[in-house]
């Protein structure tokens, strides 16, 4: 299979949200988006279009569980690997 390599495009939807549009490696459309939650700043990030009683495949993350995760993909760019030392 080729590797699809798109580029990260970035815009705002429909609802006037922040949101980038990518393709994974097997060619899925993916998407981070700012979600329009009141109660906390979160965003969707993940798959689109996959079928679950959530919305789509996407993760809906606060800022706390985005901070968690932020050391790992760091790790990852640098890496090749998830790297990780404790409980995050």
């Amino acid at each position: 299979m080729e590797q699809v390599n798109d580029p990260l495009v970035a815009h705002h939807n429909e609802r006037g949200f922040r949101t980038a549009t990518w393709r994974d490696r097997y060619g899925a459309p993916c998407s981070i988006q700012e979600s329009s939650l009141a109660t906390e700043k979160c965003i969707w990030l993940g798959r689109d279009g996959l079928l679950s009683e959530h919305r789509g495949g996407r993760m809906h993350l606060t800022q706390d569980m985005v901070r968690k995760l932020l050391p790992l993909l760091q790790a990852f760019v640098e890496t090749g690997k998830i790297v990780y030392t404790e409980t995050i």
